[in-house]
């Protein structure tokens, strides 16, 4: 096929896997306009109808069932050809879509993603972050840089840096508060619940020398962004659970101080992605590149 119809197969996967004109619009940057322009094309070169339009959604037909199944085969195939190209330049070019938490994403992610777009200008990347978990098959995704170590068995994971949740607070919340001596003393303390991504909600799981237990805790506060719960362990507020590489500069500064040190959540930093693009030279570049970029240490992520 044509470059052009490349496109519109693009095009066309995209309404498919979004379920709308306007949102694959969105996704592509383009008009939805445009994007219906594109998928009329097809229709006409193929002589089906793809989708049956109503005021509210679209509905893949039959025919455009059978069409996407084979339009994500040609794109695949596309991918690789791109790749083995560019392995044999040993420059990576192409789309990438990675995506990430809030807080991890903005804070060392996208640091790591600029400096990779600088270093390989053929690449094209768009980076989006999120408060719950991706389905990064169905939403298109082909890298999602997460914490925890929870990760689906259709997925490939690598890990790109150890990391661990600890307990925290603020010397002048300990002051008023007293200090817990075991677990069971976070029953009566204001805690910082968080409700983000993987995080079950009120609930920490904590490993320490007698093997994984868990507490139920509440507060007077609790919020769905660990930067906010972060902030309000700052002010004093109560005990929260955060991630080490997020509270290192506040502990280094006295501003933090660590509670009951003996217990941690395991929370490693992982690239996660679909079995597809395990033969993929710019993902395995773009992993390689945020593993040592991860890996260094840096003074600006509190």
């Amino acid at each position: 096929m044509n470059n052009l119809q490349n496109e519109d197969l693009h095009v066309f996967a995209t309404v498919v896997r979004k379920g709308s004109f306007a949102a694959a619009a969105e996704e592509l940057g383009m008009s939805p306009a445009y994007v219906s322009k594109r998928v009329g094309v097809l229709e006409g070169i193929l002589g089906v109808r793809l989708f049956q339009r109503t005021t509210r959604r679209v509905v893949v037909t039959l025919e455009g069932e059978q069409v996407y199944a084979r339009a994500q085969a040609i794109l695949a195939q596309l991918d690789d050809l791109v790749d083995e190209l560019a392995e044999g330049r040993r420059e990576p070019s192409g789309q990438l879509r990675i995506c990430s938490s809030f807080g991890f994403g903005r804070k060392l992610v996208a640091p790591a993603i600029a400096q990779l777009a600088a270093t390989y200008p053929g690449l094209q990347i768009r980076f989006e972050v999120f408060d719950r978990l991706v389905d990064i098959v169905a939403e298109g995704f082909d890298l999602d840089v997460r914490v925890g170590d929870e990760i689906p068995p259709q997925l490939i994971a690598r890990r790109l840096r150890p990391n661990g949740r600890i307990l925290c607070a603020s010397p002048a919340y300990l002051a008023r508060h007293g200090v817990p001596k075991n677990l069971q003393d976070l029953a009566g303390h204001q805690c910082l619940p968080i409700k983000e991504r993987d995080h079950p909600f009120g609930v920490w799981r904590l490993r320490g020398r007698n093997g994984e237990e868990t507490v139920k805790v509440s507060g007077a506060l609790s919020t769905n962004h660990g930067e906010i719960a972060l902030r309000w362990a700052l002010d004093g507020a109560g005990i929260v659970l955060r991630s080490r590489w997020d509270a290192q500069p506040y502990l280094d500064a006295g501003q933090l101080v660590v509670v009951l040190p003996e217990y941690t959540q395991e929370a490693n930093v992982w690239a996660v992605y679909p079995q597809r693009l395990a033969g993929s030279a710019r993902l395995r570049v773009c992993v390689e590149f945020l593993e040592a970029q991860l890996a260094m240490p840096r003074t600006d992520a509190g």
